[in-house]
């Protein structure tokens, strides 16, 4: 079942984490509205017009070439329609990366194992890394260009999911370690900033970075790493 949030609302100073303890999936996306299933057909099409816009400036000009009013104008619509329609250009880039974050959660909640469901934790730890990572180096332009302000950056529906889920494998692995403080510092390793300064900046291999997952997560597990 898919939960749509919505990213307008005003958010809780220090909520939570919702932490899935069980294997029941719950989708979570970066940037719809409540209001997403019950668009009406025109604007619907001029949603998806909207974005198909925005998926060609990207390709063309990466995302740094993607704003309001440069969508609207693609598009041949006026900019008050894209403001409407996502808010502003950090809704929009979100919206472009809904398609992939539902995939990725899909499968890390109820896809084949390792990922999924079915594989030992420190299994699952190391596959969803891996997967995070190679996630970030297909999208990781737009990943940056849609990160939150920092206020927002921890509480983004869609990474408490991720975090929750690190949260149940490591009480799983690691039943007497602080789990949430370990669980953050995991996922502060999957950072698009921290993966674009590693990658571009310092030229490390993708390689090297699933290496330094697999040893980062042996260390916080006490487990050895697989050969």
């Amino acid at each position: 079942m898919l939960y749509a949030v919505d990213m307008s609302t005003a958010l809780p100073p220090c909520p939570q984490p919702e932490e899935p303890l069980d294997e029941t999936p719950v989708l979570v996306q970066l940037g719809a509205g409540v209001d997403e299933p019950c668009l009406r057909a025109d604007a619907a099409r001029n949603r998806a017009r909207l974005l198909d816009a925005a998926s060609r400036l990207v390709a063309e000009h990466g995302a740094a070439g993607v704003t309001m009013e440069a969508v609207a104008a693609a598009a041949k619509v006026g900019k008050g329609t894209v403001f409407r329609r996502f808010g502003d250009r950090t809704g929009l880039l979100t919206a472009l990366l809904d398609h992939s974050e539902k995939k990725f959660q899909a499968a890390f909640l109820s896809g084949p194992a390792p990922l999924g469901p079915g594989a030992p934790p420190v299994e699952r730890l190391r596959a969803f890394g891996c997967a995070a990572l190679r996630r970030a180096a297909d999208d990781l332009e737009l990943q940056l260009a849609a990160e939150p302000c920092p206020d927002r950056r921890f509480v983004v529906p869609a990474r408490r999911v991720r975090y929750g889920h690190v949260v149940m494998l490591l009480r799983q692995a690691v039943p007497d370690a602080d789990c949430e403080i370990l669980a953050q510092t995991l996922m502060g390793y999957l950072e698009p900033a921290l993966i674009h300064h590693l990658t571009r900046q310092c030229k490390m291999p993708m390689e090297r970075l699933q290496k330094g997952w697999y040893d980062l997560v042996a260390r916080v597990t006490r487990t050895q790493q697989p050969d």
